[in-house]
C-alpha cells in the first residue's frame, strides 16, 4: 500500500512540474482543433492510434474475467498513463486531433486497469488474512 501511495505522490509531482514549467506553450488557436475537415495524415493517425490505444485492453479484460490481479503490473499502467498525459499535451501543442483523442482514451483505459488492479489486489489481501 505504501508503494502505491509513494508512486501516486511521485506521479503527481512529475505531472505538476511538467505542467508548471510549460505555461507559455499553451496553444493559442484552439478553434483549429475543432475543424470538421480531416487531412489524410489525421486519418492515418486515427488508425495508428486505434491500434496502440487498445493494445492494453486485452489485459484489462482478462483481469476482469479472472477477477484477479495476478499477472498485472500497476507500475506499467501508471507509467504509461503519465506519458500519455504528456502525449495529450503534445497533441495540443501541435494541434493534432488523433494524438489528443487516442491518448485521452488510453489514459481512461489505464485508469480502469489501475483501478481494477487495486480493487482485486485489496480483495486478495483480505482473503489471505
Amino acid at each position: 500500500m505504501r508503494r502505491l501511495n509513494k508512486l501516486k505522490l511521485l506521479l503527481s509531482i512529475l505531472i505538476t512540474i511538467v505542467l508548471c514549467g510549460c505555461e507559455h506553450l499553451v496553444p493559442h488557436d484552439t478553434q483549429s482543433l475543432l475543424i470538421p475537415r480531416f487531412h489524410r495524415s489525421e486519418v492515418v493517425g486515427l488508425l495508428a492510434g486505434f491500434g496502440t490505444t487498445f493494445a492494453a485492453l486485452p489485459d484489462l479484460i482478462s483481469m476482469l474475467r479472472r477477477r484477479s490481479a495476478a499477472g498485472m503490473n500497476p507500475r506499467m499502467a501508471a507509467i504509461m498513463g503519465v506519458f500519455q498525459v504528456l502525449w495529450v499535451y503534445y497533441g495540443l501543442l501541435i494541434l493534432s486531433r488523433p494524438v489528443i483523442v487516442w491518448n485521452v482514451v488510453a489514459i481512461f483505459i489505464n485508469l480502469l486497469s489501475v483501478g481494477a488492479y487495486s480493487h482485486f489486489a485489496k480483495k486478495e489481501r483480505q482473503l489471505t488474512r
